[in-house]
């Protein structure tokens, strides 16, 4: 199957699919300057599980993901895009990095690059050698949101987190005024203080971090 016939055959599912009633609200809720066909984000998931069953191409897959992002007319085809670069033959992947900066630099809103941090983390755990460096540079990178996703692509990972590399971009991105990189600080701190509190109340009393991220950090200790 090619990737444009994938990508079609999604596009008509979501169609399919579509409830007027709920698209302007969604819409709203969601600040989106693209219409919505009114489709829930389970039922994205799993309408692309049904049309990609049994595909198992990385290329057909990863051609279909980047042709609903860049022809998208509505928000669920890209959603429809993040959903397909989850499945098994694209996760983990090097290659897909590129795949995954664009849909953060072009996507720019915190529902898609919160999603795409899945990604990363999944990234990040099979190839940290590769990755590591990667997220330390992109902490200090001109978009906001690729340096949310920095922050924010341990999340997940438990026990497993690096902390050189959790404190190497926040530290980046301590004194940043933007309410979504604030934010993402103490998200990133308050899941990593469910596993070592005591790291976190070490780095928060080190740091004058914002009000809000100092907050979220702390929320459940």
């Amino acid at each position: 199957m090619p990737s444009a016939e994938l990508a079609t055959r999604i596009r008509l599912a979501l169609l399919d699919a579509a409830d007027p009633a709920l698209a302007p609200a969604q819409q709203s809720y969601m600040k989106s300057s693209m219409p919505f066909y009114g489709v829930r984000m389970p039922l994205v998931r799993r309408l692309v599980s049904a049309q990609a069953k049994g595909l198992t191409d990385p290329e057909l897959l990863r051609g279909a993901a980047l042709l609903l992002w860049r022809d998208a007319t509505h928000r669920e085809e890209r959603y429809a895009a993040t959903t397909l670069t989850a499945l098994r033959p694209l996760r983990a992947r090097l290659d897909m990095l590129p795949v995954h900066e664009e849909m953060i630099r072009t996507g720019a809103w915190w529902d898609h690059v919160d999603e795409i941090a899945h990604r990363l983390a999944e990234t990040l755990a099979a190839h940290p050698g590769e990755m590591t460096p990667l997220l330390r540079d992109w902490s200090g990178d001109v978009d906001m949101w690729i340096r949310r996703a920095s922050i924010i692509a341990q999340l997940g990972r438990r026990g497993e987190t690096d902390r050189d590399l959790l404190t190497t971009v926040i530290d980046a991105n301590a004194a940043d005024r933007e309410f979504f990189i604030r934010k993402a600080i103490g998200w990133a701190l308050r899941e990593m203080a469910r596993i070592d509190p005591d790291w976190v109340r070490a780095f928060v009393d080190a740091r004058d971090l914002s009000p809000l991220s100092r907050r979220e950090a702390l929320k459940h200790l």
